[in-house]
């Protein structure tokens, strides 16, 4: 037993020393290629100017679909067009907030700086945790409110909940903590999930991986999913393999399928 009490202390000691060195790897393989270095985002500040970038090419919120307008220099959501009611909180529904699809929370709650005094210690001490919270990636234009309601709830499936947010197809259970996004959004949000996973250090449960790859599989890659992978690899440096793999499935129906 004092053996293994030893073990766990070690563990303990070595763990801030792995997540430093993590860190250090990650600088080294930040994006090579000549250009895009400069514009790698270094904060979550710096990643939401570029992102604004990105989607003038496709400018509507993702999970309602709402056409996105831009009035003083600020992006809001023409809630009419698209058919959103307000739940609760309609200043916030008037607004658009750039929302991770992978919650802050879920990629920085296991890191030493996050124990110690949550996202803002994280932002001032962790290089990791600044790039995970600039991964352009990761982050969405959404409809304030459902950014707000959304919170950093699992994902997941709620057949007895009912339409809550007007014509937007989203729902949320807040006891049980679990969101439901539209199955259109459904692809992205699971590539983007493995992606953030395979990238960075935080595991997904294996019910989660699972329930993400047979998203990833039962809805296709979007065109603007395409040109929005491409569009961050030309800032970043890398894409996201799982979009180029989906679309290669989708190009070629047999791949992945045993030989008879």
């Amino acid at each position: 037993m004092a053996r293994v009490s030893h073990l766990h202390a070690t563990a303990a000691r070595a763990r801030p020393i792995v997540q430093r060195l993590w860190a250090a790897a990650m600088l080294c393989i930040l994006p090579l290629s000549s250009g895009a270095l400069a514009d790698t985002p270094a904060s979550f500040s710096s990643a939401k100017r570029l992102a604004s970038r990105i989607y003038q090419s496709h400018p509507v919120t993702f999970y309602c679909g709402c056409p996105i307008q831009s009035y003083q220099k600020k992006l809001i959501p023409d809630l009419r067009s698209c058919g959103y009611h307000a739940r609760k909180q309609m200043t916030r529904a008037s607004r658009v907030e750039w929302e991770h699809v992978v919650p802050a929370w879920a990629f920085g709650h296991q890191l030493q700086c996050w124990q110690k005094g949550g996202r803002r210690e994280c932002r001032r001490h962790s290089t990791l945790f600044r790039h995970m919270e600039a991964d352009l990636f990761n982050l969405v234009p959404a409809v304030g409110e459902i950014n707000g309601d959304r919170s950093n709830f699992r994902f997941g499936v709620l057949p007895q909940v009912p339409d809550m947010y007007g014509e937007c197809d989203f729902k949320v259970d807040f006891k049980s903590r679990i969101a439901e996004p539209p199955e259109e959004r459904r692809g992205m949000i699971a590539r983007i999930y493995l992606y953030m996973a395979d990238h960075y250090p935080f595991s997904l449960s294996r019910q989660q991986r699972k329930l993400y790859q047979a998203w990833s599989r039962l809805y296709p890659v979007t065109q603007w999913e395409l040109q929005r992978n491409r569009l961050i690899r030309a800032i970043q440096g890398w894409g996201n393999a799982y979009v180029v793999r989906a679309a290669g499935q989708r190009a070629n129906p047999d791949a992945g399928r045993p030989a008879a």
